[in-house]
């Protein structure tokens, strides 16, 4: 799964970046007219996975992990070539996700690239910036098909759909909540659209804010964020990286005080899961304990795939033990004996947590 960190300057991306990555990058370069996008993986917490890994003791334990790419701070008219202009864009074409970061945290020393604090303002901002440059792809890809010699049928039902963008657009709707149809977002598919993208919003909160559990236009962001179905997390990113660079008691005792009893890479990455339709199943043996992100309703063939095309090509079956199972008697050998290990074929639909071992003849 790949993420794009997306958010006007000093809202505290760089600082998220570096809160999920374990990276130390400099927080203040993006103000500063630096271009290049900061790029790292972050590892997805998974007790089932720390679950198995003592079991099996395996030479290789592998997260299921998250690629975060952090590019620099948009402004007003960035898509026109103000501030750094859009040449970021084509580092988050290709994302599964943005991550929208809105600034609630107040800090006289660090000013607000509008000059105040609201989040409702930033989004319809930042929303604008991604909207003007779809926008421009999309007129010059309509005015390429109705000027060409040779229009196919392909092309005039691209072209239909298009137009059925481009008005959303100047109606000031992102792509993504349009509600296409899977026929229609096929036909989309080679543009990779910036609004198009399902999004998040991380809201940047400072300890006060965060204990009073408050904060600038909250009320109007949750209402924003239901009416569009754009999922929400609060998290106050500085204190939280600042306590993950304590010792594990001293971090457990800090974290307590503050309320926080999930991490920002759980939360992020649970509600990531949750708005793409993800899951993960399981493979656990001495030599690797791994966890396999699929969509939700991926059949056992097609999940075998994920691990290797000569499996998902000679499936035979696929050996199943719910992880809850295995959690509550112990040992595969005791699951087997309560009749909970089970063969199915190749459209059993993967659940999230099943533990697979696939048997296969190529």
């Amino acid at each position: 799964m790949k993420i794009g960190l997306i958010g006007l300057p000093t809202v505290g991306k760089t600082t998220l970046f570096n809160l999920l990555t374990g990276s130390d990058m400099e927080v203040t370069g993006f103000s500063q007219g630096k271009v290049e996008a900061n790029l790292g993986i972050a590892k997805i917490p998974d007790e089932r996975i720390d679950f198995l890994t003592k079991m099996y003791n395996p030479k290789k334990t592998t997260y299921a992990t998250i690629e975060v790419i952090d590019v620099p701070g948009l402004v007003r008219g960035s898509s026109t070539g103000k501030g750094v202009g859009n040449q970021f864009l084509d580092n988050i074409r290709k994302v599964d996700a943005l991550i929208h970061v809105l600034r609630a945290f107040e800090n006289d020393t660090v000013i607000h690239d509008e000059g105040s604090i609201d989040p409702m303002r930033d989004i319809e901002t930042v929303n604008l910036e991604l909207l003007f440059a779809d926008l421009a792809v999309i007129e010059n890809r309509i005015g390429r098909i109705q000027t060409s010699k040779k229009v196919t049928k392909e092309n005039l039902e691209e072209l239909e759909v298009l137009k059925k963008c481009k008005e959303g657009l100047e109606n000031g709707l992102l792509i993504h909540n349009l509600n296409l149809s899977d026929e229609e977002n096929e036909l989309l598919k080679t543009f990779s659209f910036l609004s198009e993208k399902p999004m998040i919003l991380v809201v940047n909160m400072d300890e006060k804010q965060f204990m009073e559990n408050d904060y600038p236009s909250k009320e109007d962001l949750l209402k924003f964020s239901k009416g569009l179905n754009t999922p929400v997390i609060e998290l106050c990113i500085k204190t939280e990286l600042e306590i993950n660079q304590l010792d594990f008691e001293d971090r457990k005792i800090f974290l307590e005080d503050l309320g926080i009893t999930e991490s920002g890479i759980d939360k992020l990455s649970t509600t990531a899961y949750d708005h793409l339709g993800l899951i993960s199943f399981l493979t656990a043996g001495q030599d690797e304990v791994r966890a396999w992100p699929i969509k939700k309703n991926t059949t056992a063939r097609k999940a075998a795939g994920k691990i290797h095309s000569d499996i998902e090509k000679g499936f035979i079956r696929a050996e199943v033990c719910k992880f809850r199972h295995l959690q509550e008697f112990g040992t595969m050998a005791k699951v087997k004996e309560k009749g909970l290990l089970t063969l199915e074929g190749k459209e059993y639909i993967v659940e999230d947590g099943d533990i697979i071992n696939f048997r296969f003849n190529v």
